[in-house]
């Protein structure tokens, strides 16, 4: 069950979650440098194994065991018209997950992971934000709960993704209450609206900035703008740092989600990697002010955890390199 029972419990864990082990870190790093290749050759590969070792606190750690959890939520703000679907695809979708018919599924199964989905309160959306908090800090913290209690402490790399007809609007405007800027450089078409809609959804994402940036830090922030899916995503990424489980971001709306983390506590994130770069325009924007490098860049903009899915296998491969590869001495090779 989740170590909290408030906002401030929450604030309090995820400001004494473990670092890197140095020791394995510096292990692997050695033995990196004895492998069959030209230093560097492996380009990225290599910075994911070191980044993956440090964080399992093993020198030659292997992927065995990757999770996936989708979390789906349902949006007041909604109501405003800012999606081309309607609410109720959103449980229609977590149908078709639970069915094994949703493009996820086929991912997860080709990068052997578990896939698990939560659906919060469909029948409850969130308050819409232009009138006030989205959330109760109530309801904040049972999401956030949700997020906690999904992680499997047996697995070795977390995915999380979701499912929520509208979420890009609040997360758009997390974005510009955490970062900054005008709307418009945060809002974008989502599941394909047109014109005039985006031009409704950037007026919506205003109205709820101007009602609640600056009042309070990222998790004060993801209750008065965000959505349960989220505050879910936030909950799973703070435990897998808890269990030492290395993170793969998702596209847009999960990086907003875990944003309210490290705008919360700084390094928050640092156990995370940006699985893809999201074809949702503000996406490249948000990785950057948090520092984060995609992995792959497809043009994807599902959602649904796809993007970080797919970069499970590079990171799977990083490390079988790493930890499977023969050093120089075992191989008979002259290193020069």
């Amino acid at each position: 069950m989740a170590e909290f029972s408030d906002l401030a419990g929450f604030r309090a864990l995820l400001g004494q979650m473990p670092d890197t082990d140095a020791a394995a870190q510096r292990e692997a790093q050695a033995r990196d440098g004895t492998l069959t290749k030209p230093p560097g050759s492996l380009g990225r590969l290599e910075e994911l194994s070191l980044w993956y070792a440090s964080w399992r606190a093993q020198a030659r750690p292997r992927v065995t065991a990757p999770q996936i959890i989708v979390f789906a939520g349902n949006h007041g703000v909604a109501a405003r018209g800012v999606s081309a679907f309607p609410p109720e695809v959103t449980e229609q979708m977590v149908l078709n997950f639970q069915a094994g018919g949703a493009a996820i599924n086929q991912l997860a199964r080709a990068a052997g992971a578990t896939l698990d989905v939560h659906a919060l309160d469909l029948d409850t959306p969130t308050a819409d934000f232009t009138a006030g908090p989205a959330m109760t800090e109530a309801e904040v913290t049972a999401a956030l709960a949700r997020g906690w209690d999904a992680v499997n402490d047996q697995s070795d790399l977390l995915v999380v993704g979701e499912m929520g007809i509208g979420n890009t609007t609040p997360a758009a405007a997390l974005a510009a209450a955490l970062v900054g800027g005008d709307a418009g450089l945060w809002t974008g078409r989502g599941t394909g609206v047109d014109d005039t809609g985006l031009a409704l959804k950037t007026d919506v994402v205003a109205e709820g900035v101007a009602l609640h940036a600056g009042q309070g830090d990222g998790l004060e922030l993801l209750r008065r703008l965000g959505g349960r899916e989220l505050a879910a995503m936030a909950g799973a990424i703070a435990r897998a740092r808890a269990l030492r489980i290395p993170v793969i971001l998702d596209g847009f709306i999960c990086t907003a989600a875990a944003a309210c983390l490290e705008h919360t506590v700084k390094g928050a994130l640092d156990h995370c990697v940006a699985g893809h770069l999201s074809a949702e325009g503000a996406h490249a924007r948000l990785l950057d002010s948090l520092g984060k490098d995609p992995i792959l860049s497809l043009g994807l903009r599902l959602g649904e955890a796809s993007g970080g899915a797919l970069a499970i296998n590079i990171v799977r491969s990083a490390l079988e390199c790493h930890s499977g590869m023969a050093t120089f001495a075992e191989a008979g090779v002259s290193d020069g």
